[in-house]
């Protein structure tokens, strides 16, 4: 450790941000993509989607519920953004975590026979609780990588002196001087964004990090607490007497009315067809930027209002304000968009210290001549993160289309052929030694899966560009182009590798002459390995 305190933070935002930096480029890169959520959703289910504005009434998705679900559901509703209806409930033998799950017709109510996917869920969940563990385990690995992620941002501002000059300052072509320009350009840029998302991140999962409080006042009632705190009423208890379920249409009026006209997003029906029947209206996120829990809740047989069901007091609106700006659904497209550039900022930051690091250790190595595990692995796990998840990512997408409709479990394949693509490359990595062809290509890979994806979606599926772009369903439309756009990105990249691959790599100052220690050693030139950052 340096001596010095900028030394000391300078040591510290260096390995606070390597430590936890891949698991922090998924979860950035990932959750970037989790902005546009429903629309992911909408794309890899194109036999579900409906074009223009989501019917008037909730009616016929809540009559055809009540006769599959007997025992009560959840009604997501279709918005602006999401043109589908999407159900939930509990029934014995069912699949994930004993819930059935259905896409439903707004119209009619039917349900739409289609591919199965995880959809945008699959990218929103990977980034807070990752995938193939506990969900809690996996939420709790996350929740240490951001808390070194926010040592590493404030211990990064205390370090950098001029960050008002850094944002106007890159030097292109000068080797590592180029990535601190590029990290630090990237960091400044959204560095308010990096912080606040940082942050709200850890708030969300506040109740998980310090649970001692809870524990304290509420020993063994966690449902006591959530009641009491998020003001939820206590459930309904069956009645024993037939009752019919009252229309929900007056009662969505009724709640949009208390809102102010804000819609409801979700309704909750629980013992359908007995006399203690309860619907509960959520109202959506449109209009507020607080995320906070706001539900009305009516007696099933009647239609007479129950209980507003929310929280309440300073702490429960800062809360819900937090969790809002974190998840952002309060914004309109072009905040949206602002929101997606900052996060993709934030990604490039991530990947530029990760890279910047290896950059330094590289030329240490060849002024030492020689590289060691360290320096290796770290080379592998930047290539097969940084370029290798993009590439999967893509991949996830083509498997959407290029799976069997009807294929059984498919949902789970798809997400088995991301991670199936994501350990292929990691194995590239390696057997590339994390150098410099590796990267050319993993990068190739990538842009020509993004720039393939409309390609792909016209041969394949009926809402292609063609189609989606006359007819300004940017829902649609907007995928195709981004991830094409990405991946030009990632295309030009490995072009402008590629070409440089052909010219001498710039020797760093100091290091050691042709048949100096290293090629005596038969080891070869470290500083030639190929880096990307050369």
């Amino acid at each position: 450790m340096k001596t010095g305190f900028r030394q000391s933070m300078a040591w510290l935002h260096t390995w606070s941000g390597l430590l936890a930096g891949w698991i922090l480029f998924a979860v950035f890169l990932t959750g970037t993509a989790s902005y546009f959520r429903p629309e992911i959703t909408a794309w890899m289910r194109p036999e579900a989607y409906r074009a223009g504005p989501p019917p008037a009434s909730a009616q016929p998705m809540v009559d055809a519920l009540a006769r599959m679900a007997p025992g009560g559901f959840t009604l997501m509703l279709p918005d602006g953004r999401d043109g589908m209806a999407s159900a939930y409930w509990r029934e014995a033998g069912a699949g994930r975590r004993g819930f059935r799950e259905a896409v439903l017709d707004p119209a009619t109510g039917k349900v739409v026979q289609g591919r199965e996917t995880r959809g945008g869920e699959f990218f929103f969940r990977l980034h807070f609780q990752l995938h193939y563990m506990s969900p809690l385990w996996g939420r709790w690995i996350v929740s240490f990588c951001a808390m070194m992620m926010l040592v590493a941002i404030i211990s990064g501002i205390v370090t950098h002196k001029r960050i008002f000059a850094d944002f106007f300052t890159f030097r292109p072509r000068k080797g590592q001087r180029s990535w601190i320009d590029a990290h630090a350009a990237v960091a400044t840029l959204a560095l308010p964004y990096h912080a606040m998302i940082t942050f709200t991140g850890l708030v969300t999962l506040m109740l998980m990090l310090m649970p001692w409080g809870t524990q304290l006042a509420y020993p063994g009632d966690a449902r006591g607490f959530s009641n009491e705190v998020f003001g939820r009423a206590a459930p309904a208890r069956p009645s024993g007497r037939a009752a019919p379920l009252v229309a929900v249409d007056p009662l969505l009026a009724e709640a949009s009315r208390i809102w102010g006209g804000a819609p409801a997003s979700r309704i909750t029906v629980s013992l359908p067809g007995d006399a203690a029947a309860r619907v509960e209206l959520l109202r959506g996120p449109a209009g507020r930027l607080s995320y906070q829990r706001d539900a009305l809740v009516f007696d099933g047989a009647t239609g007479a209002p129950i209980a507003r069901e929310g929280m309440t007091g300073g702490a429960a609106a800062t809360h819900g304000t937090m969790y809002g700006l974190h998840l952002g659904r309060f914004a309109g497209p072009a905040l949206r968009a602002l929101f997606f550039l900052s996060a993709l900022a934030g990604t490039a930051m991530v990947g530029t210290g990760l890279i910047l690091w290896a950059v330094k250790e590289r030329q240490a190595a060849a002024k030492a001549g020689r590289a060691g595990l360290g320096l290796r692995l770290v080379e592998v796990l930047n290539l097969a993160t940084v370029a290798g998840l993009p590439a999967a990512m893509a991949a996830f997408f083509w498997l959407n289309r290029l799976l069997p409709a009807g294929m059984a479990g498919r949902a789970e394949w798809e997400v088995n052929g991301f991670f199936l693509a994501w350990g292929a490359l990691l194995l590239h990595a390696t057997l590339r030694l994390g150098g410099r062809r590796g990267w050319v290509e993993q990068l190739a890979l990538g842009g020509l899966l993004g720039l393939g994806l409309p390609v792909l979606n016209a041969l394949t599926g009926p809402w292609h560009l063609g189609v989606t772009l006359p007819a300004a369903e940017w829902r649609l439309a907007g995928l195709d182009l981004v991830v094409a756009a990405l991946g030009a990105l990632l295309a030009g990249a490995a072009l402008h590798l590629a070409r440089r691959s052909g010219q001498p790599a710039r020797k760093p100052r100091g290091a050691a002459p042709a048949g100096g220690p290293s090629e005596r050693r038969g080891m070869g030139p470290v500083a030639g390995h190929g880096q990307a950052a050369e």
